[in-house]
């Protein structure tokens, strides 16, 4: 009985110490760090790109040149939606969105979408999410602030969060 105890004691022992070697936040290396590079920072994009994920871009980069990083845009993307010229921000994720209905196999049935940056909010308020405050609030936002020249901005706007952004993402365009 000693025996097994002791047994059971040692393989806890070395149990404990193998999870101690293997846990990174334990550990002190470096391995797997991300290490911040000057004039670079780090993005993100979702959609209808090729590669979604976290991309290094240089100081000044823009949303062309994070398509281009990310493989380009698939054939659904809805080139509406977003300026190539548009600078991107630090932490930022971007969305690329689809212009047709995903259900759709085809690909034949458009989304119904509105312009952020030129409808009015009767207009706006179409959109499943965008109620008839809220679309005051875009129009108030865009007279005051101008333009969108992104659909992140969207978040800017008072009442509207993560959770509502992502709602209309993919119902709102920039341009025609």
């Amino acid at each position: 009985m000693f025996k097994i105890l002791i047994g059971v004691v040692i393989v806890t022992i070395a149990v404990i110490g193998a999870f101690l070697i293997i846990d990174p936040k334990i550990q002190g290396s470096a391995a797997g760090s991300v290490t911040e590079v000057a004039n670079t920072f780090t993005v993100a994009v979702e959609g209808e790109v090729y590669k979604t994920g976290n991309f290094t871009m240089k100081d000044g980069a823009t949303m062309a040149d994070l398509i281009s990083t990310a493989g380009g845009t698939t054939v659904n993307a809805d080139s509406r939606a977003y300026y190539e010229e548009a600078e991107l921000t630090k932490g930022m994720t971007y969305f690329i969105a689809s212009r047709y209905d995903s259900s759709d196999v085809c690909n034949t049935s458009e989304v119904t979408k509105v312009n952020i940056n030129s409808d009015d909010a009767t207009t706006l308020s179409t959109i499943s999410g965008i109620t008839s405050t809220l679309a005051n609030s875009i129009v108030s936002y865009r007279e005051e602030k101008g333009m969108f020249s992104t659909l992140e901005q969207l978040m800017e706007v008072y009442g509207i969060g993560n959770a509502t952004y992502r709602k209309i993402r993919g119902y709102v365009i920039l341009h025609a």
